[in-house]
């Protein structure tokens, strides 16, 4: 049974920092690529930064230079440490796994966490 717990959301203001994490437990193991993704209120999801099995990570251009994903292999943990925070970053954060990345970008994905709240105030 794969389960993906996302936590460390949370409210900040304007330039605040916060780090989010996802713990996989199951048979995911380090060849996943595990990314994040976005949602914000009546708006479509979208994919905010990926790590591949290799450890190669991509990020969509809103966040470059924000936003860092890395991951704990030993821990089986992906992480998102989110700086320099705008209100355009709130959302629920969601992580994923796949075993091919470029699926995993487009939003195809094995599994999906539940979830974490991310508000940003001005």
């Amino acid at each position: 049974h794969v389960q993906l717990v996302e936590s460390g959301g949370g409210s900040v203001q304007t330039g605040g920092s916060l780090r989010l994490s996802c713990a996989a437990s199951g048979r995911i193991n380090a060849h996943y690529s595990m990314d994040w993704f976005r949602q914000a209120p009546g708006k479509e999801r979208e994919v905010v930064a990926g790590i591949d099995g290799d450890g190669i990570t991509s990020y969509t251009d809103s966040v470059k230079g924000r936003f860092t994903i890395s991951k704990d292999v030993a821990k089986n943990t992906q992480y998102l440490q989110m700086n320099s925070l705008k209100p355009e970053d709130t959302a629920m954060y969601y992580c994923a796994a796949d075993l091919k990345f470029d699926r995993l970008w487009v939003g195809y994905a094995l599994y999906w966490g539940q979830g974490t709240q991310v508000t940003v105030s001005s």
